[in-house]
């Protein structure tokens, strides 16, 4: 597994400049750290694309049917962290209070806000490390409940502010939605790996 390229830009990009970048570029993905450094992002392989998709599919019919407020995002969507990173999460949800403070023009481009609940899915090109960095650093800007899966070495990494990481061994379990999303679990074991 190999980190993902970054360019080493520091803070020589405005956060305009950097979204119109992205537009220019749309057929790559890029994300960008805190310092203001460019992360080239692999795309992602069709099945981990296919087990993203099944996930998001599994919330966005419970979130659906239960009534549930705010807005559910795709892995192609970015978000500006308070730290100034922009990030995009395999999965995210922002809770409706949140996303109503945004003005449209926010919702157009990276919206200023950290996810609520996010969910990381580790591919075949993703480093480890790097994804749990980003998980840690999900935390620390607002975060509150966040699912690292790692089909590759079939863990689960539960994490939530101010608490232990919990790991599973196995992709074999229910995940559930506490305290997000009390009554909602994601039985892992039934999507296809």
């Amino acid at each position: 597994m190999n980190t993902p390229v970054t360019i080493k830009v520091g803070d020589i990009m405005s956060e305009d400049e950097f979204f119109r970048f992205c537009r220019m570029n749309e057929m790559l993905d890029f994300e960008r750290d805190s310092d203001g450094n460019i992360i080239f992002m692999s795309p992602t392989g069709s099945f981990t694309g296919s087990f993203n998709s099944d996930i998001l599919i599994e919330i966005g019919i419970w979130m659906h049917s239960h009534k549930v407020g705010g807005k559910l995002f795709d892995s192609s969507t970015g978000f500006t962290l308070p730290n100034g990173a922009v990030r995009s999460p395999d999965v995210s949800w922002v809770a409706k209070e949140k996303w109503d403070l945004l003005s449209n023009e926010d919702k157009e481009r990276f919206a200023p806000v950290c996810p609520d609940f996010v969910i990381e899915v580790r591919s075949k090109s993703d480093d480890l490390k790097y994804l749990r960095d980003k998980m840690d650093e999900y935390m620390e800007n607002g975060c509150q409940l966040g699912w690292l899966i790692d089909r590759f070495d079939q863990k689960v990494y539960i994490y939530q502010p101010n608490k232990n990481i919990i790991e599973f061994d196995s992709l074999d379990i229910q995940l559930n939605g506490e305290p997000l999303f009390p009554g909602f679990v994601l039985d892992l074991s039934a999507i296809e790996k």
